[in-house]
């Protein structure tokens, strides 16, 4: 654990990051001295053989030497990306530039021997249009491995540069359903201090699921709890919800969303 990471004993931490995605958030909090209380808001799920989209899925992956350029945008979509390449591609195909949003997606597709780069700085599409490789697209190719829907920003920019921009959608992302009972022990029995947020859509899946399943819940308790966020966009956006201490982190991951926190919590030590 970094030693920037300062002690978060007392703190009751709301964890949101998909089930598979959060032991290591968990761990750093319990490292911290806090509590973390997960409460998963995004449910993955990949596109199965059953669905009427797997066909072009499967197409679109087996014939990936078409692409000049593939961009994969979260970690989930590496995860997925490696396994159809494991079935269909017992060799990397060669000429493609493999990119990647955010260092933990480049270092799973890295770690399976792909040879991803990310952007020097930043986690999102418009990081992702600074990197030199993506300044002139004349006619080139690329596809972005992704869930479906989301990244309009990153395809529109490829498009004006002149690429002709495919998406494969590996998985879909949900928002998890739960008992009132289970909202009302984690939320508003919890004692809770801070709510860690990476995303929009997560964001909006909060609002939903603490309101309960009849949406019978006020959430303006909640309102005043830390609200740790990747960017300012998603801080915007909680703005105009009604949140009204609202830390953003320097991006979406585990050390940094950590260290907001931490932030935060010297802040209201030293109010």
């Amino acid at each position: 654990m970094p030693n920037a990471l300062a002690n978060l004993t007392g703190q009751r931490v709301l964890v949101t990051r998909p089930a598979h995605q959060a032991a290591q958030q968990i761990q750093q909090l319990r490292d911290c001295g806090a509590t973390p209380i997960p409460l998963p808001l995004l449910a993955i799920h990949p596109i199965e053989a059953a669905d009427p989209r797997y066909h072009l899925l499967k197409t679109q992956m087996m014939n990936i030497d078409e692409y000049q350029i593939i961009i994969c945008v979260s970690p989930n979509a590496a995860k997925l990306a490696i396994e159809w390449i494991d079935e269909y591609w017992p060799q990397l195909p060669v000429g493609i530039e493999w990119l990647a949003i955010g260092g933990k997606t480049e270092a799973m597709l890295n770690d399976a021997g792909i040879p991803a780069k990310r952007p020097a700085e930043g986690f999102n599409s418009e990081a992702m249009l600074t990197m030199p490789t993506l300044t002139e697209l004349n006619g080139a190719k690329v596809l972005i491995l992704r869930g479906d829907g989301g990244r309009a920003t990153l395809a529109e920019g490829l498009s004006q540069r002149g690429a002709i921009v495919t998406y494969a959608n590996l998985y879909d992302r949900c928002c998890p359903t739960y008992e009132d009972t289970l909202i009302q022990s984690t939320i508003y029995q919890s004692s809770l201090t801070s709510i860690l947020i990476t995303s929009g859509e997560a964001l909006d899946n909060f609002v939903t699921v603490v309101k309960g399943r009849q949406q019978q819940f006020s959430i303006n308790s909640l309102l005043s709890l830390y609200l740790v966020v990747p960017s300012e966009r998603i801080a915007e956006k909680a703005r105009t919800i009604g949140f009204t201490t609202i830390m953003v982190a320097q991006g979406p991951d585990d050390e940094s969303m950590i260290k907001a926190l931490t932030l935060a919590n010297d802040s209201e030590a030293n109010a």
